[in-house]
């Protein structure tokens, strides 16, 4: 009588596997019990058997592989995943201000009081507590941004809301005049012509890509004609050969063509910034001036607020708008208004230092050299120096415009070195969000918070301690 035939490694190792009850029992079911229900556990502790047991299956697990320390391990993870909350504080010390893949424009100390305030409790989002009854939420912003511009303004909840508001309401069923040259692709691969379509808008295009003149625009005016669009470059730069026609041309072919002209001006510059250099950003209210009749805009970008779309122009135009049923379905809610009706009283009292993005903006180099060489001073590693660089605005506001800003150098003796400093950062908590050029780590202070110089400065010293087991050794600048 021959013996059972031996088990193969597969059956050895699904017989290794615990059952849910084991996991449940064991000091780490304990910890996982403390932190979530029981039904959410256990559906945790299946879910993760069933995985580890399909890669089994599908001869992914080695031999001497160790079942419950496996399972214990995914099912930890998961829970950690479903506590932890994933979107959750970074260390912006790459130098760009209005960094999109950072939530852009950090909010003022004022507006996130604003937003604790109103969060906590109920509150007059649209109720008029004077009259006793039912009020319009518009006024939370509208009075402030009237008093700014110079215009009545509604909010809807970011820029391409707006623009895709304003010319479902003024172009529907008809023609929009823009230049072929404005037709950009913003962010996450939407772009300008798409947003057109879905409005209802026919788009006309005129010019060419690098030229067009005020003749182009004046030779497409026709019977299905309803508005004129010029569009903020955003994210681009066009150099060389290239023109477009003045502000001035296209409000005077908007008059003589009784046509609206909308400017889609992205950026949201509510502050004069040529005082920084910065002198290719107009304020809103200029266009405004200029006979622009509805404008545009962000606002987690140079206004620095909370993400919205600010649409603002004419009167009887803007309640136009109002009024189109897309409106409600785009309106924003009342952590946005509280958070944006908070800075623009900063803007009003004057107070550009109490917005984050503009404060870092206005921030002098001297004083940020100081900074830097103080943090550098801490660190005391020789491979580590304060150099002359350059910080970005970034956020699709004003492409590759920078400002002159010192960083503090890690140059670890190569590009491999810089990245594995780069990843550790990244891995942090909370991460550290750096740049590498030329094989070099650079630290910019310019947007990092005073108050978090003390996590950056330990995230940095734990970054480049020596290689750890099972990592390669590599140059170390300290």
């Amino acid at each position: 009588m021959s013996g059972a035939e031996p088990m193969s490694d597969r059956e050895i190792l699904l017989r290794g596997l615990p059952s849910v009850d084991a996991l449940l029992q064991s000091d780490t079911g304990a910890e996982w019990l403390q932190a979530l229900p029981r039904e959410r556990v256990t559906a945790l502790a299946r879910d993760a058997l069933a995985e580890i047991r399909a890669a089994i299956l599908a001869g992914e697990q080695p031999g001497g592989f160790d079942g419950l320390a496996a399972v214990k391990a995914r099912v930890t993870a998961k829970l950690t995943r479903l506590t932890r909350p994933s979107l959750r504080r970074v260390i912006n010390a790459s130098g760009v201000i209005l960094h999109t893949n950072l939530g852009r424009a950090p909010l003022a100390a004022s507006a996130i009081e604003a937003i604790r305030e109103t969060a906590g409790g109920y509150s007059n989002l649209e109720y008029d507590s004077a009259a006793g009854g039912r009020g319009k939420r518009d006024v939370h912003a509208g009075e402030l941004l009237e008093q700014l511009l110079g215009a009545p303004a509604i909010v809807v909840n970011n820029n391409a809301a707006a623009i895709l508001l304003v010319l479902n309401e003024l172009s529907r069923d008809g023609e929009t005049i823009v230049s072929r040259g404005e037709l950009i692709e913003i962010g996450d691969g939407f772009r300008i012509p798409q947003i057109l379509e879905r409005s209802g808008a026919a788009l006309r295009e005129v010019g060419t890509t690098n030229r067009t003149r005020i003749e182009d625009y004046r030779g497409a005016v026709g019977e299905r004609t309803r508005m004129l669009m010029r569009v903020h470059p955003s994210n681009f730069r066009q150099i060389g050969f290239t023109g477009r026609p003045s502000l001035a041309e296209l409000v005077a072919l908007a008059r003589e063509s009784s046509l609206p002209l909308v400017e889609d001006l992205g950026s949201g510059c509510l502050h004069d910034l040529r005082a920084i250099g910065i002198d290719d950003e107009a304020p809103v209210g200029a266009g405004l001036e200029a006979g622009v009749d509805v404008v545009t805009f962000s606002g987690d970008k140079l206004l620095g607020g909370p993400q919205a779309g600010i649409i603002a122009g004419k009167p009887e135009l803007v309640q136009r708008i109002r009024r189109n049923p897309l409106f409600r379905a785009l309106r924003v809610d009342k952590l946005t208004y509280a958070a944006l009706g908070a800075t623009l009283r900063e803007y009003i009292r004057g107070n550009l230092e109490g917005i984050p993005a503009l404060s870092m903006m206005r921030a002098p180099a001297a004083a940020l050299r100081e900074r830097a060489a103080l943090f550098v001073k801490k660190l005391d590693c020789p491979g580590i120096a304060v150099r002359e660089g350059e910080s970005l605005l970034g956020g699709g506001s004003t492409p590759l415009r920078s400002l002159p800003s010192p960083v503090i150098a890690v140059e670890p003796g190569g590009g491999a070195a810089a990245q594995r400093i780069e990843r550790r950062l990244r891995a942090d908590d909370p991460p550290v969000i750096a740049r590498i050029e030329r094989g070099c780590l650079l630290i910019d202070l310019r947007t990092v918070a005073a108050a978090e110089e003390a996590d950056l400065l330990r995230a940095l010293q734990a970054a480049l301690r020596p290689a750890s087991r099972g990592e390669p050794e590599l140059p170390s600048p300290c």
